[in-house]
Formats: structure tokens, C-alpha cells, sequence
């Protein structure tokens, strides 16, 4: 996932864990069921030689090699993925390709992304795509602990930074129990998606609210 323009502050590089517990393609499965029982991770990433996140092996993947010994073929067997339970190594058991995050990505992108595809952590790359760290849902939760006026503080801010404002002098945005309010006029009608967006990417809004209008409509 590309980032978006964020405060270095609220960005995946600050809440991350750089100790990251990772495998390599050749890796046995033994091994990496001891090394996430060591570690205590419910997961690993699969690295090339140049740290590029090949795929990750999870405990779901895991399960239906626990579950080989059954006399009835369970659903999973009977749709392709007999393959997981043969997996002698990480690159035949992995989940590929992986969902990553780069470390210069906002908190509440990367915990919608989390949420849209019903996953636990996302392996976070450079600009190179390789791996710096890992990122959980409970690192995440940081984003709740902010309160409204210093998020509307920041919604503001970019919001007026952004030059979408026909009167600059307007402080568009208000808070209430991290739902942003955004009132005031806007240059043109087609910057209101923009300007939504720049209010729900901040980090603590939960939703948005619009009540912009526009002097211009540009639509047309």
C-alpha cells in the first residue's frame, strides 16, 4: 500500500516493531513452527534474499496439516488446497502474495487495511519494498488515544494547507468523539472528495461528516 501525505509523527514507522521473526523460502515447516512458538507470533513473513516479502506463513496456513489425519475430507481438501497439507517448506506453505504496508503510511490507512481484508499484522516495507518491520492491530489502537482537538487541529491544518478553501480564514473542521464535522466553503465543487479524504485519513477520525459547500461548480 502506497502512503498517504501524514504527519511523520502518525505514520507505521512509529508504532511498528522492527525485531521482525522471519523465514526464508527454503525454510522448513518444523522450523517455523518453532519459531513462531518462541516468539509467540501467530505469523511469519517469507523474505527473498533481499528482504522482499515474498508471502507470509500464518497459523491458518498451519491448520490443515493438523488436520490431515481426518477420515473425511474436510471442505479445504476438496477446494485445491491439498498442497498446504504436502508443504515441506515455507514457499510451498505460504499465503502469496502478501499484503504489506509501507513505513511512511498514516495509522488509519493502515488500520482500514487491516480491517478490509480481516487480517492481524502487515509486514512493513521500505520504499524499496523490503521488510523494516511488522505492524499489528494492537499497535495500531494508538490512533484511538488521540483526542478531539488535537485531531481537529490536524484536520484543519490540512485542510487549509491543501489551498481548497475559497476563505482561507475558516477553520473547516470540529470533533466530536472522533467524528469530523467539516463545514465551510470550498473553491470548487470537485475538491470535495479530496477534502473529505484528507479528513478521514487523519489519524483518529472514526467518520466524517460533510456539510462543505463550494463557490465554484466545476461539474458542469
Amino acid at each position: 500500500m502506497k502512503p498517504s501525505n501524514v504527519d511523520a509523527a502518525h505514520t507505521v514507522a512509529t508504532v511498528m516493531t522492527g525485531d521482525v521473526a522471519a523465514v526464508r523460502r527454503a525454510t522448513p515447516v518444523k522450523e517455523i513452527v518453532a519459531l513462531m512458538s518462541r516468539r509467540a507470533v501467530s505469523g511469519v513473513p517469507v523474505l527473498d534474499g533481499d528482504r522482499h516479502v515474498l508471502g507470509v506463513v500464518s497459523e491458518a496456513d498451519l491448520l490443515p496439516k493438523e488436520s490431515d489425519h481426518r477420515t473425511d475430507p474436510p471442505r479445504w481438501w476438496q477446494r485445491g488446497l491439498r498442497s498446504k497439507v504436502n508443504a515441506r517448506t515455507a514457499g510451498q506453505l505460504m499465503t502469496a502474495p502478501a499484503i504489506t504496508v509501507e513505513d511512511s503510511c498514516g495509522l488509519a490507512a493502515a488500520a482500514r487495511l487491516l480491517r478490509r481484508h480481516a487480517i492481524r499484522r502487515l509486514p512493513v516495507v521500505d520504499k524499496r519494498g523490503r521488510l523494516v518491520g511488522i505492524v499489528s492491530r494492537r499497535d495500531l489502537l494508538t490512533v484511538f488515544l488521540r483526542n478531539d482537538t488535537e485531531i481537529a487541529a490536524e484536520v484543519n491544518q490540512r485542510i487549509l494547507t491543501s489551498g481548497m478553501l475559497a476563505d482561507r480564514t475558516e477553520h473547516p473542521a470540529d470533533v466530536l468523539d472522533g467524528v469530523a464535522i467539516l463545514r465551510g466553503r470550498l473553491a470548487r465543487k470537485s475538491m470535495l472528495p479530496t477534502a473529505i479524504s484528507l479528513a478521514r485519513d487523519t489519524d483518529g477520525v472514526l467518520n466524517v461528516i460533510s456539510h462543505l459547500t463550494y463557490a465554484l461548480d466545476d461539474g458542469r
